[in-house]
């Protein structure tokens, strides 16, 4: 009786799971490769990069940034130095000379959300009416911000989220991370397309300032060392549902790196998760809940199958619909970040990521985390 109930119970996940990934695959599809349209730009820009101890990338994030085909007239430079160790600052006021801003943080307490106290800092300083925030490790083509401005011109968007990448891959670990954070891109994305916005990436987020300062900007949210991205999009997204956009567009990419060792994964995953007790979108949370108890089910079969063989034939089979039903969606993704020879390490993700989810969904939401040199909650 257990086994039929377990094997019923199996079946169904299963095609749910299937359901959810076609779902997210016609996310996906619903949004339109995007070409950006060589024009007269008007929008005054201000590009905010917070910094801490980034001497070895800060040098060349400001070059690539200088280095935009966008108007020169109608954009500033803004860094916001976060309590620096190293000579990041250092650096970056030698492009002072070339209209770059430099703002150091001097708070004199302790502050939980320094990151959003930085960004809150330069939104103040600028006047421009929209803000395209970026990493200080992060890269960009020449084309990057007129891709943006493109297709925030194009409609009344109040924010526009943009597609960010790994790449650079010194081992089989990065290539790894750098298929799941295409994953978790895609899956951004499809929540544009299907109009519930899950999650996004500061790394590449553009929103205006009139709104930044309407919706009260980090209020309520500022509590929480992350989340300057994801939940203040969900901030603008219950305000204008229908005034927001991903930008699919190769030439508004950004790119960044892989976590060099398993540690530092983990604390990023950890700080990422932490952002999903403030999720206030049911869909959502129902998703992150199913997703779960989905792979939870999975560790459940592996270990019953030590009394009965019959569960470990249930847990192969799931296992291969699950691979499948995830194979669907990342085809397509792949093809857009032009890295399909990263499927070969769909089976092997699809495995870890049943032990990943359950660790990261209790550790991410329960104690502190490792972020820029200090613990954080």
């Amino acid at each position: 009786m257990i086994v039929l109930l377990i094997s019923i119970l199996v079946l169904i996940t299963s095609l749910v799971y299937l359901a959810l990934m076609l779902f997210l695959r016609s996310g996906w599809n619903k949004i339109a490769l995007f070409v950006p349209e060589s024009k007269h730009f008007k929008t005054n820009v201000s590009v905010i990069i917070a910094a801490r101890n980034e001497e070895t990338n800060i040098d060349k994030t400001i070059s690539d940034i200088l280095l935009q085909d966008y108007p020169a007239e109608l954009f500033q430079l803004i860094v916001v130095d976060d309590h620096s160790t190293d000579r990041t600052a250092d650096i970056v006021q030698t492009y002072a000379s070339r209209g770059v801003k430099l703002i150091r943080l001097n708070e004199g307490k302790s502050l939980n959300s320094y990151k959003k106290k930085a960004i809150s800092e330069a939104i103040k300083f600028s006047d421009a009416e929209l803000i395209v925030s970026s990493d200080a490790d992060c890269r960009m083509g020449s084309g990057w911000l007129s891709a943006i401005v493109s297709l925030y011109e194009s409609g009344d968007y109040k924010l526009i989220s943009a597609p960010v990448a790994y790449f650079q891959e010194r081992n089989s670990f990065e290539k790894a991370q750098s298929f799941e954070f295409s994953f978790l891109i895609g899956l951004g994305a499809a929540g544009f397309g299907n109009n519930i916005p899950s999650t996004c990436n500061g790394a590449n987020l553009a929103y205006r300032r009139d709104v930044f300062y309407e919706l009260k900007g980090f209020q309520g949210i500022d509590d929480l060392a992350s989340g300057d991205d994801e939940l203040f999009l969900h901030k603008v997204a219950k305000a204008y549902p229908e005034k927001i956009a991903f930008c699919k567009s190769i030439e508004a990419m950004v790119y960044t790196h892989a976590q060099s060792s398993l540690g530092s994964f983990i604390q990023q995953r950890k700080r990422w998760a932490s952002k999903s007790t403030r999720y206030k979108e049911k869909r959502i949370v129902i998703l992150g809940i199913f997703a779960w108890l989905y792979n939870l089910l999975f560790i459940f079969n592996a270990l019953a199958g030590f009394l009965n063989p019959v569960f470990w034939q249930l847990c192969l089979f799931s296992l291969l619909f699950k691979m499948f039903s995830e194979m669907l969606f990342m085809v397509p993704i792949s093809s857009f970040f032009r890295r399909k020879e990263l499927l070969w390490y769909l089976p092997v993700i699809s495995v870890i990521h049943i032990f990943y989810l359950i660790f990261i969904g209790i550790a991410g939401n329960s104690g502190k985390y490792s972020w820029k040199d200090r613990m954080v909650r």
